[in-house]
């Protein structure tokens, strides 16, 4: 069973046809949409300032998100990939963008729509990715342009996919 811990009067709210991984661990003023899917080790850790998570959202294994007290906030997206290791702290991550393995995302930084960000990168605060636009390195770097199409449909699959591996932990048949 997750750890859900309600903090500062802060009680986690979570969305309809969620997968929280049973050692997942959500905390304080963190809203979660529907259809999203919390993988083991994660800790959304809303006891600072508040976590809000769009729909169809997945936040894979090991990754971290916080915020800066009275400061920064987490706004995510829907058709959101985080992906595993992933540390997001107060910054701003728009719909269909994909955050790659260990990448780093820090204070009010944002994550244009469709956005991709590469395995590893480090995103300094304040950086303004801008929509379909690849990003890599550390620090973190314009790289190219993604065709939006691509893009979106990239992520769509990608979280249509977790939505179907989560289903594989809470109904056995599919």
């Amino acid at each position: 069973m997750p750890l859900i811990i309600p903090v500062r009067g802060f009680e986690p709210i979570i969305g309809k046809d969620c997968f929280l991984a049973e050692n997942a661990t959500i905390v304080g003023d963190t809203v979660i949409g529907d259809e999203c899917s919390i993988w083991f080790n994660v800790v959304l850790r809303g006891d600072v300032n508040s976590i809000r998570i769009g729909n169809r959202v997945n936040i894979q294994d090991g990754s971290v998100l916080h915020t800066l007290y009275e400061k920064s906030t987490i706004e995510i997206g829907d058709d959101v990939s985080i992906g595993h290791n992933v540390t997001l702290h107060g910054c701003k991550i728009r719909d269909f963008a994909l955050i790659g393995m260990g990448a780093v995302v820090m204070d009010d930084a944002e994550v244009g729509e469709g956005a991709l960000v590469a395995a590893g990168s480090v995103v300094l605060s304040r950086t303004k990715i801008g929509p379909n636009e690849m990003w890599g390195g550390a620090p973190a770097k314009f790289i190219k342009m993604v065709e939006p199409e691509k893009s979106r449909e990239m992520n769509i699959r990608i979280a249509k996919n977790y939505l179907m591996y989560s289903r594989w932990y809470t109904d056995p048949e599919k």
